[in-house]
């Protein structure tokens, strides 16, 4: 087996230690050995890794640091450096994206009836082990991806949570074919759904309190842009809740046609308001979970975003600013999507 394994016994990265509000600075950068890989592990050299606003909520204390000092991240694309002695799909140099989604029990009757992002032993790049926010990192070989050589790394990283999970929430939502869909909040994974649902023939109508990115929305070619409580211009036949916030969720059900569907997208969300039934939910209204995905889901996506080539809009940062990129993120200094560079 040939390996490149680097020359640096030491890789940087970032953690989180105690976590906060952001404004008490919970990322802390530091020095750890490279790590060697197990059997079915890949040693990863990373090139980018998207900024999510889930790496916000781990950083914050919403979602619990499931390891010491974890490293967030979960948006990476890099090189493969070294590969354990069971690993057959890859080899040093390959291009490869960790995602999300880093492992699952696969036995579980979820695993075994497609739908691995409900088992209840599943773990996470950036949760479960550390993540992206480092120059180097390990990951499942049965769970990454292999990557395509032409885009950008800044451009492919947000495709891998961002989008993989837009791409799930407008599953979810059950849009039908020339539908009318709203999108609740238009950050990064927002603006790749929205164009994913342009490219399939929908008409699209984005709720926003930013007034940059509702700009950005009509760019991409929304059909209206307004504020997050405004109703849109028609009732939609589905919609998708990407901002954390539950006031919003009796605003999208009442928004809905009779029929219609409401994914929220997020990992967490402040409290539901107490729901009107005969406003928000009868007439056959549906309110519906996303939870995680599948590697189907990032297959199928990653395919059809290498025929469509949503436009990315990137804000980009050097790893040594990892703290910046999330304290932006966390006062919505960001449009489209933040990314960390290597170099």
């Amino acid at each position: 087996m040939t390996t490149t394994r680097p020359a640096a016994l030491e890789t940087t990265a970032w953690v989180v230690e105690r976590p906060g509000p952001i404004a008490s600075s919970p990322l802390r950068r530091l020095h750890r050995p490279v790590p060697a890989p197990g059997p079915q592990e890949l040693l990863v050299e990373v090139a980018a890794c998207g900024v999510c606003r889930t790496d916000l909520h781990l950083a914050e204390g919403d979602l619990a640091p499931r390891v010491p000092a974890c490293t967030p991240g979960h948006e990476v694309v890099g090189r493969v450096l070294d590969t354990g002695s069971e690993v057959r799909d890859f080899t040093p140099g390959d291009r490869v994206g960790a995602a999300w989604l880093a492992g699952t029990c696969g036995v579980c009757g979820y695993c075994r009836t497609g739908r691995e992002n409900l088992c209840p032993s599943s773990r996470y790049t950036g949760w479960d082990l550390h993540g992206g926010y480092a120059r180097h990192l390990l990951a499942d070989a049965r769970y990454a991806y292999r990557l395509p050589e032409g885009p950008p790394d800044e451009e492919l990283a947000p495709l891998l949570c961002a989008g993989i999970i837009g791409y799930r929430a407008l599953q979810r939502a059950q849009l039908p074919p020339g539908g009318r869909l709203g999108v609740y909040g238009f950050g990064a994974s927002a603006h790749l759904t929205a164009q994913l649902a342009l490219a399939r023939g929908a008409t699209v109508h984005v709720l926003t309190r930013a007034a940059e990115a509702r700009r950005l929305a009509l760019e991409l070619g929304a059909a209206s842009a307004g504020d997050s409580y405004d109703p849109p211009p028609e009732p939609l036949d589905a919609a998708i809740l990407f901002a954390p916030v539950g006031d919003l969720v009796p605003v999208a059900l009442a928004a809905l046609d009779r029929g219609g569907t409401l994914a929220v997208a997020g990992i967490h969300l402040t409290d539901i308001p107490v729901l009107n039934y005969q406003r928000h939910l009868f007439e056959e209204r549906t309110l519906r979970s996303v939870t995680a995905n599948t590697r189907a889901d990032g297959r199928t996506y990653l395919a059809e975003a290498s025929r469509t080539r949503p436009q990315v809009h990137v804000r980009r940062y050097p790893l040594e600013r990892a703290d910046a990129a999330l304290a932006d993120l966390a006062a919505d200094r960001i449009t489209g999507v933040a990314v960390l560079l290597a170099e």
